[in-house]
């Protein structure tokens, strides 16, 4: 007979995932892993209800765009399914070559190497190169990601303020100055929509001769000319070793890339397990990247929308004196201080037909607990005006 789900186990870790206290409220409030059952844009449908996407990465709005999907079609038809191996073993093709050859020239970089998970790209981008011993400068405010790859390093980490030049050099001024160095910055901090202080940052890692990373995820196809991100926004090329990032942002796909000189992709391709050990990236999401890649460079009225839309809703959201953190980008916190008010204030949205996320510590800092929400190339004027109602619904909701 089985036993009863209620009845204490000896099994220690089996108690904890059924006491856990975080996973309770998860799943009383359940305000994440809602399943959208249809989207065409940034209109879904969720629980049978249409409603406008306000918190997707698809910045440029290209994963609908018939080039895009014809190239993930064609790919498919070419190359199956998946390439079923890692790329030092059986997975290479000549579409991942393609598509690292064109990312690379993109970037003004020597080599660049995509792998099946913008999450796997930031940990190899730090894993792979700092080792026990090395000193790794880090924003507080990074993504889980890079804090993966700090600790498969085993390096020795010096947490600085966030976006903060002056704490940034209290820390190297603080250390072994003969040890090796990184640091590790964003290129836009995509809770916060804030852009790094890069020429500032990168002026201080330069005196303590530091190995630069830089994760643009959120910068790629928003910053700099065509969307060549954060580090060409401030011509900075020459100065930042590692460019990691993801393709299922602006390029509309699913993995991630590392870019930099030859001697820094060879050096991963045989060092970095994320790289030797993990699944090659699928034929179609390669060539929706590479055509995604081509629409950003010759066809710019999607990167002049996005902007347009990120102007018109900021002033949307300045006019309810709503607190967006000071966000500079198309993504656009609203920062509401308790997980309470977040979420009442991201119920009272859905209620208007408005899809956002909520984000509470400790994913963000105490006191900054909000709503995440993202403009795309894609939303309309009408919906902007429907969000422009919701939105002041909730404030006065809220409170």
């Amino acid at each position: 007979m089985a036993l009863s789900f209620f009845s204490k186990n000896k099994k220690a870790l089996l108690n904890r995932c059924r006491d856990d206290y975080p996973t309770k409220m998860r799943l009383k409030y359940d305000p994440y892993y809602h399943a959208i059952e249809a989207q065409s844009g940034t209109n879904i449908r969720l629980d049978g209800r249409d409603m406008i996407m306000l918190s997707s990465n698809d910045y440029l709005g290209l994963s609908f765009h018939p080039k895009v999907i014809e190239a993930g079609a064609a790919a498919l038809r070419k190359w199956g399914t998946s390439p079923t191996g890692a790329r030092p073993s059986n997975g290479s093709r000549a579409y991942h070559v393609e598509l690292e050859e064109k990312l690379a020239n993109f970037l003004g970089r020597e080599a660049c190497h995509v792998h099946a998970a913008g999450y796997l790209s930031c940990i190899a981008s730090i894993a792979s190169f700092a080792q026990r011993g090395d000193i790794i400068f880090a924003d507080k405010n990074i993504h889980s990601c890079l804090w993966d790859g700090i600790r498969l390093s085993m390096g020795t980490v010096e947490r600085f303020s966030h976006n903060n030049p002056d704490d940034f050099r209290s820390a190297a001024e603080s250390v072994n100055p003969d040890a090796p160095k990184m640091l590790i910055v964003e290129g836009v901090y995509s809770m916060e929509g804030h852009i790094c202080q890069l020429p500032d940052i990168i002026k201080i890692a330069d005196e303590y001769d530091c190995f630069n990373v830089l994760d643009d995820a959120h910068g790629f196809g928003v910053l700099g000319r065509q969307g060549r991100g954060t580090v060409d926004h401030f011509g900075l090329n020459e100065k930042v070793d590692v460019i990691c990032g993801s393709l299922s942002k602006s390029l509309a796909s699913t993995g991630g890339f590392i870019a930099g000189s030859n001697e820094v992709i060879d050096y991963l391709r045989t060092n970095s397990k994320q790289t030797i050990f993990s699944a090659a990236l699928s034929p179609a999401q390669a060539a929706i990247a590479s055509t995604a890649l081509d629409i950003m460079q010759t066809e710019p009225e999607h990167h002049e929308r996005l902007w347009s839309n990120t102007k018109k809703y900021n002033a949307i959201l300045k006019n309810l004196g709503i607190n967006t953190w000071s966000s500079e980008t198309p993504a656009i916190p609203i920062v509401l201080g308790s997980k309470e008010r977040v979420y009442h204030f991201w119920k009272a949205l859905l209620e208007k037909g408005i899809f956002s996320v909520m984000s509470i510590a400790p994913a963000v800092p105490p006191c900054k607990d909000l709503v995440r929400t993202a403009i795309s190339a894609m939303h309309t004027d009408e919906q902007l005006e429907q969000i422009a109602e919701a939105m002041a619904y909730a404030v006065k909701k809220v409170g």
